[in-house]
């Protein structure tokens, strides 16, 4: 649930406002809800009353809903929303990691793109990771590393707080501003690609829930206190990644902290995406899906498509905007909601109908104006 783009969510406020705050903590108890209904999609009642397991990933609840249309399509449609919102977390981190390098080194001649390069440089070894175990190792350092930084930027923000004032927060807001920060808040807390495979490994899948709502409490806790310090701290001198704001004898250290973070990372999704790519090779009868060549080739294509877009792209909250609207939105608020409504409705009660309605049509348009706010940035930034 927490993330290197935690990173943009002080920018966020800077945006949205009083209204952000109250957003964070909306946004974690939908994808808590949302989260909850996903995993109900996982298991139907038998003859006896009692819930059983019948499908395992995202994918087959997809199908499920689907079947009369076409047996693939749902799953065909998440598969590909799913890649789609791994790869562009995977082009983020590229795109924070010459961000980070540019403003660490600021006294080298090297452009942020060509450190973007540098950094894709050391992530070539992903393309012989073959297992999980290695990347679980990597996201073990990662939440280690994460919450250093996260201590050290509020424990810093803690020693500026005569300087607070909460009039730096906007009373009127830019409509466009603001919809490109719920994209921001939005992406912050998107997990439910992950969340069939963690339930299906938990040695006690009845705490499921009482997991979710506990860490999505927490993730909103630290969330809120992270944003609101940083922002109370520099107020309109806000930038896109907080850590540009820490004086230079800080900010160095933290970069390099959030740099190691970025690269390890990296290869989580980068792995997932490729095995679901993997996986939809694997059913078709004409492919060699055991074939290592295919298998490098693959992933190298996937490194140098994530290296493609960072370089021309290289606007850290723009494009998690864009990327929270459209896939964060969908995988996070429509399909879950869609897909309780499509296999559950004979068993909902009228509220939970109600509720799952209104979460679809609210992530439908925080997703359309999100999408278009968002495009329309990015060309203005290339304009």
């Amino acid at each position: 649930l927490q993330g290197i783009f935690v990173l943009g969510l002080p920018y966020a406020l800077l945006h949205s406002g009083y209204s952000g705050l109250l957003l964070i903590v909306l946004a974690a108890a939908l994808c808590c809800y949302t989260g909850k209904i996903l995993i109900a999609c996982l298991y139907e009642e038998n003859e006896d009353g009692q819930l059983i397991r019948v499908r395992d990933t995202y994918e087959d609840i997809a199908n499920a809903c689907c079947k009369k249309l076409s047996p693939n399509l749902g799953g065909i449609v998440v598969n590909v929303t799913q890649v789609v919102e791994l790869i562009m977390t995977c082009i983020l981190y590229l795109v924070v990691s010459g961000n980070l390098l540019s403003h660490s080194f600021p006294y080298v001649p090297v452009t942020e793109k060509t450190w973007s390069v540098i950094a894709f440089v050391t992530l070539l070894p992903c393309i012989f990771i073959r297992t999980l175990k290695i990347v679980s190792r990597l996201s073990q350092l990662c939440s280690l590393v994460h919450f250093v930084i996260i201590l050290v930027v509020i424990t810093y923000c803690l020693t500026q707080m005569h300087q607070w004032s909460w009039a730096k927060f906007r009373l009127s807001l830019e409509f466009e501003d603001f919809l490109v920060s719920v994209g921001v808040i939005i992406f912050s807390y998107t997990s439910q690609i992950f969340l069939p495979t963690l339930e299906g490994n938990m040695k006690n899948p009845g705490e499921f829930r009482c997991m979710l709502n506990w860490t999505h409490f927490f993730a909103c806790i630290l969330k809120t206190t992270f944003a609101l310090t940083a922002f109370l701290t520099w107020g309109e001198k806000t930038k896109e990644v907080i850590t540009d704001n820490l004086p230079s004898f800080l900010e160095t250290l933290v970069n390099l902290c959030l740099l190691t973070k970025a690269l390890l990372s990296y290869p989580l999704p980068f792995f997932a995406a490729t095995e679901i790519v993997y996986s939809c090779i694997s059913k078709s009868s004409y492919s060699n899906y055991r074939s290592p060549l295919l298998a490098l080739a693959v992933r190298g294509s996937f490194l140098l498509l994530t290296l493609l877009m960072a370089m021309f792209t290289p606007h850290f909250a723009l494009l998690m905007g864009l990327s929270g609207s459209v896939t964060g939105a969908a995988m996070t608020f429509l399909l879950p909601s869609l897909f309780h409504l499509k296999l559950k409705w004979k068993k909902l009660s009228f509220l939970e109908k109600c509720a799952d309605i209104s979460v679809f049509i609210l992530g439908f348009l925080c997703s359309l104006a999100g999408i278009v706010c968002s495009i329309k940035g990015l060309l203005e930034v290339f304009g």
